[in-house]
């Protein structure tokens, strides 16, 4: 009997292809595009760098149509507001950076469009994302693995799936390279070959997140001090809200070298900056940690890790301290490490797991 699949069409060159390498595998292919976000059919999408416009949702029912395939369009927007947009809001009012993407993956992506696809009697849900999923016959695990084509590789954003959702999931394009994804959504002649990649987060227009909080939440972060690390005023602030970690322009203060935002103090609401030999640290603490490879471990083990998605891996010793959570040594400095970003570990292409980083411990 054919097997059935929800595919995730988010109207991008990836989730097309997704479907239509489904298709020649010989799956009967359902398309579904999630509306997340209110301005989904208010606004236009500008340069092509977000996601979830009538533009997106429209490029997708195309491909569907072309495809031949029955398409559906998913209001998860309540879902979305309260898992994805409170969530990062909440979290930059209690001075941590959150991962928006990270969050909708876990809560929208794999857990509720897969709820929906079981309840429309398919068997698998596919996005267009860069990762290999295997199943392991000795562990009787599945297994996520980084992507073939390495400079796409999105298995970073992918910790959080766990054994029953990686069971249903499929990743066609975990074994392509992009250049060969849109030779085959030209050749197919898919409209979205050439469509530019998303770039921002979905509902922050022009990247302005500062912005988008006050206006979402009617709450204003108040002006603060910036100050160094021993506490030494040095200018004011526009508000917590506005910096992350790592931040070194529109700082507005002079110095003989470039600072850096280094740490958050909410009880003092301080914003604490410091030149770039500041921000290294060699120990952080994960909470939240979710486990692909094995089962949650007791004792210590060592992994690389990656303390953001765009970082590169590094050897540590990972401790576990109590219920998901653990303490990661590194052996070498790591730049910029920000609460509530994902330290994410591998064993080479394997993705052990992963959790949100709760505090650098330096």
């Amino acid at each position: 009997m054919t097997q059935k699949v929800l595919v995730g069409m988010s109207g991008g060159v990836d989730s097309a292809v997704a479907a239509s390498s489904l298709i020649d595998q010989g799956y009967e292919v359902i398309g579904a595009t999630l509306l997340l976000w209110q301005g989904d059919y208010e606004n236009k999408k500008e340069n092509g760098k977000t996601c979830c416009s009538i533009d997106d949702v429209e490029d997708a029912r195309s491909v569907a149509n072309k495809l031949d395939i029955p398409f559906y369009v998913l209001n998860m927007k309540d879902l979305f507001e309260e898992k994805v947009v409170d969530y990062f809001t909440e979290s930059y009012f209690m001075g941590a950076t959150p991962n928006p993407c990270i969050a909708c993956n876990r809560f929208i992506k794999f857990e509720a469009m897969l709820d929906k696809a079981l309840a429309l009697g398919a068997d698998f849900i596919a996005t267009g994302h860069y990762a290999r999923i295997e199943f392991d016959e000795k562990t009787g695990r599945y297994l996520l693995k980084k992507a073939v084509d390495l400079t796409k590789d999105q298995s970073y954003v992918l910790y959080m799936l766990t054994q029953p959702q990686l069971k249903r999931l499929l990743l066609p394009l975990g074994g392509m390279v992009k250049t060969g994804t849109r030779k085959e959504a030209l050749d197919k002649g898919l409209r979205v070959s050439n469509k530019p990649d998303s770039q921002d987060i979905c509902f922050v227009e022009g990247g302005k997140y500062g912005d988008f909080i006050k206006n979402y939440t009617n709450k204003e972060s108040p002006h603060g001090w910036f100050v160094d690390r021993k506490g030494t005023k040095l200018g004011r602030h526009k508000g917590i809200i506005n910096y992350t970690i790592g931040q070194r322009k529109g700082l507005g203060i002079a110095a003989s070298a470039p600072l850096y935002v280094i740490e958050k103090n909410l009880k003092e609401n301080t914003v604490v900056l410091g030149f770039k030999d500041e921000t290294y640290t060699k120990s952080l603490t994960a909470s939240d940690m979710n486990y692909i490879a094995f089962d949650q471990p007791t004792k210590a083990f060592k992994a690389m890790a990656k303390v953001r998605y765009s970082a590169k891996e590094s050897e540590a010793l990972v401790t576990p301290i109590g219920e998901n959570r653990v303490t990661i040594e590194f052996l070498s400095h790591q730049l910029f490490v920000a609460p509530g970003q994902a330290v994410v570990l591998y064993d080479g292409d394997l993705v052990i797991g992963g959790g949100i980083i709760e505090v650098n411990n330096d």
